[in-house]
């Protein structure tokens, strides 16, 4: 009888909205979509600009400095269009889904097709590079937003909302892997002397592999997710409300800085590629290093949901960041030492992993923190723009993409004296591997102790203090239905 009454009451308590494993798996497919292409173009335009296309460092930070501006106008504007966007039989956010799979997957392709082939005109080539990675900038934005505004009406359900924030993850972690760990192998080739160099073939055969991938993916999110939460069949939008609300409040402005801070360090990580083949004079350790980030993550995984629901996001984003920073801070002092008794790679690698295993923390859980941003931002403003703080957040991680693209550049060039037409030239540069090394280790441990003030010191939501938040949105919703 006891058994009974029990059954009933957690059927009475199950939150209307509840999602299972299936769509969890549905939404991870549109992440892993999302990081086939970014990952791939992310880690090795740079590299394609400089060894390929042989566009001297201070243009292409020109480039990445330019398309960052034009992000300023258009994420915002993509913010806007989201938002102002009616639903339809497919909700508000899916149908971008498949409006836009195929030209961002054929604008990540365009991004890796060696234009020195067709002209030596310098100023072609590099209007070439300036158009190809603008487009697949805007699309990719264009995708992004809608995926990323998905989330949050897909379920309103808290423990809904970490399931998909921990499948978005293992897909960012599928998309975000396959390019760090298959493309080395493709995208190399030897020259005559033994030494390994970008192939312009296999640069451009491993883009098209990611973009048709890219397509498949959001497509099959597309069939295997729906709208729960309903969405304004009039949606009214006062961007300039939600916008002066934004910079007015705790909890995004300190996830805005966090997620400059994390984005930026993923980005910045790109920089080992650097640091593999000229330091440690082996490009296979890229697949080892892929491998010691990602796989903490793939074990936490398995426990995060019942950690979430004990502890709460804040709580262990704080843990896991300090355990970051500390191993950063340590393998900034470690590493050069370890290298001249040889040992340096397999500390490198350690150091490596024990980051992963705490950033693992910040990871799974961070697209859940966005999602309770945006629900605080209606609990405190009575106003629901999904898409609009989606574009912001976006837009901030756009940023730290280009500070660590631009300043990583910089800082190979002015501390370790790397010159990329040198290296377009000759695939090689002597002498510069511990300036490199000196690059890729204080720079993570600035990083990772930064984040770690900001969600241990800045963000303010705790599990306690988001309680009535929940509870205030799911009300809303209830509310929201009843008028329909």
């Amino acid at each position: 009888m006891k058994e009974k009454t029990n059954q009933i009451t957690d059927t009475v308590n199950e939150h209307p909205n509840k999602i299972g494993i299936k769509e969890g798996m549905g939404y991870m497919l549109g992440d892993a979509g999302n990081l086939f292409v970014l990952t791939y173009v992310s880690t090795y335009l740079k590299l394609f600009l400089t060894d390929i296309l042989k566009i001297k460092d201070r243009k292409i930070e020109h480039l990445l400095l330019f398309t960052r501006l034009w992000d300023a106008v258009n994420d915002p504007l993509w913010g806007m269009l989201v938002a102002k966007k009616k639903p339809n039989k497919d909700g508000k956010f899916r149908p971008y889904l498949k409006w836009l799979a195929v030209p961002l997957g054929i604008s990540a392709m365009l991004c890796f097709v060696d234009f020195s082939r067709f002209t030596s005109n310098e100023t072609m080539i590099l209007l070439l590079a300036y158009v190809t990675y603008i487009a697949f900038g805007m699309l990719y934005t264009g995708m992004n937003i809608p995926f990323g505004s998905l989330a949050s009406v897909i379920t309103d359900d808290p423990e809904g909302r970490t399931l998909l924030s921990t499948f978005r993850s293992i897909g960012g972690g599928i998309g975000g892997a396959a390019p760090l760990l298959l493309a080395p192998s493709i995208i190399y080739m030897k020259t005559a002397d033994g030494k390994e160099t970008a192939n312009p073939n296999g640069m451009l055969i491993f883009g098209v592999i990611m973009g048709v991938l890219s397509m498949i993916f959001y497509f099959a999110c597309y069939k295997t997710t729906r709208e729960r939460v309903p969405s304004e069949s009039e949606p009214k939008v006062d961007m300039k409300k939600a916008y002066l609300g934004m910079l007015r409040s705790r909890p995004f402005v300190s996830v805005a800085l966090a997620g400059i801070l994390i984005s930026g360090q993923l980005q910045f990580a790109s920089l080992n590629q650097y640091l593999y083949k000229n330091y440690f004079e082996n490009t296979k350790l890229s697949i080892v290093g892929t491998i010691a980030n990602y796989l903490p993550m793939v074990i936490m995984i398995l426990f995060m949901p019942k950690l979430v629901k004990r502890f709460g996001k804040k709580e262990l984003c704080g843990v896991g960041s300090f355990f970051s920073a500390l191993a950063a801070i340590l393998m900034f002092f470690i590493v050069p030492h370890c290298e001249r008794t040889g040992s340096g790679p397999a500390v490198f690698m350690l150091f490596l992993f024990i980051i992963g295993f705490g950033y693992s923390f910040v990871s799974i859980t961070n697209w859940a923190v966005v999602a309770d941003v945006i629900d605080y931002q209606e609990y405190k403003t009575g106003l629901r723009n999904e898409s609009a703080i989606y574009a912001v957040y976006t837009f901030c991680r756009k940023l730290g993409q280009t500070a660590a693209d631009v300043g990583g550049m910089r800082l190979l060039s002015a501390v370790a004296g790397y010159n990329g037409r040198t290296m377009a030239d000759k695939g090689y540069i002597e002498g510069v591997g511990e300036g490199i090394l000196f690059v890729c280790t204080i720079i993570p441990a600035i990083v990772y102790t930064l984040v770690f003030v900001l969600m241990q010191f800045a963000y303010p939501l705790n599990k306690a203090n988001l309680e009535p938040v929940y509870e205030y949105v799911h009300n809303a919703r209830l509310k929201a239905v009843d008028e329909q």
